[in-house]
């Protein structure tokens, strides 16, 4: 049997479809053709061009990272490294800032007056405060007020915290947990996170918590009050009500504006070059001026960027697709 033919409605998803892959390509081979032209620009002028340096050593190592990199290897891989190392910053950070966040905005709302002045003051005081000048305040205090790696506070759980950074339990080659152990000259085993590291992802956390606050207290206050009062009279305590009810009709709100916040973060961890964390802008700035190579190291950062935002808004409005469907059917 043959298939029917496809739905009117179908056949212009399809066709939407089509058109908006043809867009993609257009707008693809019109930047391709735009490098093209500044590199042909630079070889007419007696300037080196093309990004076939991607593929010698790089001849500069890096200094952390889940990534393996030595100076052997080359340039291209040097730029999947700092990559790493930038969503290694920014995940973990985003999502501490989205919890953070959360609890911020609902406590903008509390009907606790010192509670609402509390979080009020947060994000008034880091939403106004430049955030390279936090990460750099962050960054002095981890290296200069905690105490030396001899001598390092111990937090609990296996946790070390000192000038050296933050030691904590971690899977050892043989796939078992790890625990740091304190010797006469500092902290061995587990793993390590570096100030450097922790200086950017909780500065980039902290700051974006603070927008993050904003947009939850919106979305909550844009929910119908009627809702509530449902809520309220099917015997649902507060906790209940903002759990069950508010926070999923919110959602609707939240999530856009969110996605945006999500993405300055992502753009946000280029500031990590200022403390020293190898991240994708360290890397290029290193190998620009090893290799002189301006124009290209500028252009794959563009491009990494591009579709590192790229993939962030597709996986947020995947999910808003799938919020404002639970919603509609609620």
């Amino acid at each position: 049997m043959s298939s029917p033919p496809p739905s009117g409605a179908a056949l212009r998803r399809l066709l939407q479809i089509g058109a908006q892959i043809l867009l993609a390509m257009l707008i693809a081979a019109a930047a391709w053709a735009l490098v093209q032209h500044a590199l042909d620009v630079l070889r007419a002028r007696g300037v080196r061009s093309g990004f076939d340096f991607l593929r010698d050593p790089a001849g500069f190592g890096l200094s952390e990272g889940w990534l393996a990199f030595d100076a052997g290897q080359p340039f291209w891989r040097a730029f999947l490294a700092g990559l790493a190392n930038t969503v290694r910053a920014a995940v973990p950070a985003a999502a501490f800032a989205v919890a953070l966040g959360t609890l911020l905005g609902i406590g903008r709302l509390a009907p606790h007056l010192l509670v609402r002045w509390l979080c009020g003051v947060y994000v008034e005081t880091i939403r106004n405060v430049p955030l390279l000048v936090q990460m750099l305040m962050l960054y002095f205090a981890l290296a200069q007020l905690l105490p030396d790696p001899t001598a390092p506070l111990a937090l609990g759980g296996g946790l070390w915290l000192s000038k050296a950074g933050l030691a904590l339990p971690w899977l050892g080659e043989g796939g078992r947990l790890e625990w740091p152990e304190r010797t006469a000259f500092g902290v061995i085993g587990g793993a390590a996170l570096t100030p450097e590291y922790l200086a950017v992802t909780g500065a980039l956390a902290l700051y974006s918590a603070a927008f993050v606050a904003e947009i939850v207290r919106g979305g909550i206050q844009a929910v119908p009050r009627g809702q509530v009062l449902a809520a309220q009279s099917v015997g649902f305590s507060p906790a209940q009500q903002m759990r069950l009810v508010v926070l999923p009709l919110a959602l609707r709100v939240i999530v856009p504006a969110l996605t945006n916040q999500l993405l300055s973060l992502a753009k946000n961890a280029s500031l990590a070059v200022a403390v020293g964390y190898p991240e994708l802008v360290s890397v290029a700035n290193t190998s620009l001026n090893s290799t002189g190579r301006a124009f290209e190291c500028i252009a794959v950062v563009m491009a990494v960027y591009l579709l590192l935002s790229l993939a962030i808004a597709l996986a947020m409005n995947v999910y808003n697709a799938r919020v404002a469907l639970r919603g509609t059917a609620q």
